[in-house]
């Protein structure tokens, strides 16, 4: 299986690592299923994984944040001019010492704040910050704003020119009708529910569940707790009585106690299978052991 679009940003959470574990535990009529829907994209490297293999005749992707939608919908539509625009400002950041890339990073992530440029702009910065700020994150206060700061890398690396223009091209791709295959939203993840019938695999990747006290999850504002968790148990089923084949990761509460029993509890209808991860998104390094997390599935 061909795997050589990869995620371009570093994303909490992100699955690249369980991409092994989520193929093996595919419905076995996987390729009977004609539409594939992901409500929390991310960065995307299951949706990636499938794009790239032609498992599904369409795709929709949607995330909640509107910047990162944003960000796919000018990779499919204007990737040289993103290219181009990425490649001038990390010239200007490469020749800086550290205290100037620092204050450029705070101008940008002032500006991308602000809202005060256009949809190119947006996505150029989107980049700049995923790339420049502490340890790759993205995260949001409650108003908003990415509040991630400066991490202080000599040499980041910006982006992969081949790789933005490999993903433009799957994001192009057309039916016989002349429309994309990959229809971009930017919705709440029950609003995706038209798109969902006894013919698809939807894909939950939720904001995780802190398994650390203070814990990398809050990706957007509208922070997602306990109750967004039940909402989505709700969603779930819902989909799930539908006919839809559904798999759903989350991490696991026994990783941080062993009585949790959060999601066992939630989901106990469906089938919980624990999988080992390897999570790199900490900032103690003597943290980024192997953990478990869940996949849950309806089949």
């Amino acid at each position: 299986m061909k795997s050589s679009i990869k995620p371009f940003l570093k994303w909490a959470g992100g699955k690249t690592q369980l991409l092994d574990e989520i193929v093996s535990d595919l419905p076995e009529n996987i390729k009977d299923i004609k539409r594939y829907v992901e409500p929390f994209v991310g960065a995307g490297s299951v949706f990636f994984y499938f794009l790239e293999n032609d498992y599904f005749e369409e795709y929709i992707i949607n995330d909640i944040n509107s910047k990162l939608i944003n960000l796919y919908e000018v990779i499919r539509d204007n990737p040289e001019k993103l290219i181009e625009e990425i490649k001038k400002l990390k010239n200007i950041y490469l020749n800086l010492e550290m205290e100037e890339r620092e204050k450029l990073f705070y101008e940008i992530r002032n500006k991308f704040n602000s809202l005060d440029c256009n949809k190119l702009q947006l996505a150029t910065y989107f980049i700049f910050l995923n790339k420049t700020c502490f340890n790759g994150l993205y995260r949001e206060n409650s108003k908003g704003e990415f509040n991630v700061p400066f991490g202080k890398y000599k040499n980041p690396s910006f982006f992969d020119e081949e790789l933005l223009m490999n993903i433009s091209k799957f994001l192009n791709m057309k039916n016989k009708n002349g429309e994309f295959r990959v229809k971009i939203l930017n919705k709440n993840f029950y609003e995706v529910d038209e798109y969902i019938n006894n013919n698809t695999f939807v894909y939950f990747d939720p904001p995780y569940r802190p398994v650390t006290k203070g814990g990398f999850t809050s990706y957007n504002k509208s922070s997602f707790n306990d109750e967004s968790q039940i909402l989505l148990r709700d969603f779930y089923k819902e989909m799930s009585d539908r006919g839809a084949k559904i798999m759903l990761s989350n991490s696991d509460p026994k990783n941080l106690d062993e009585n949790d029993n959060f999601f066992d509890d939630l989901y106990s209808e469906f089938n919980i299978k624990r999988v080992y991860a390897k999570r790199n998104i900490n900032s103690d390094a003597s943290k980024r052991g192997k953990i478990t997390e869940l996949l849950i599935t309806n089949y």
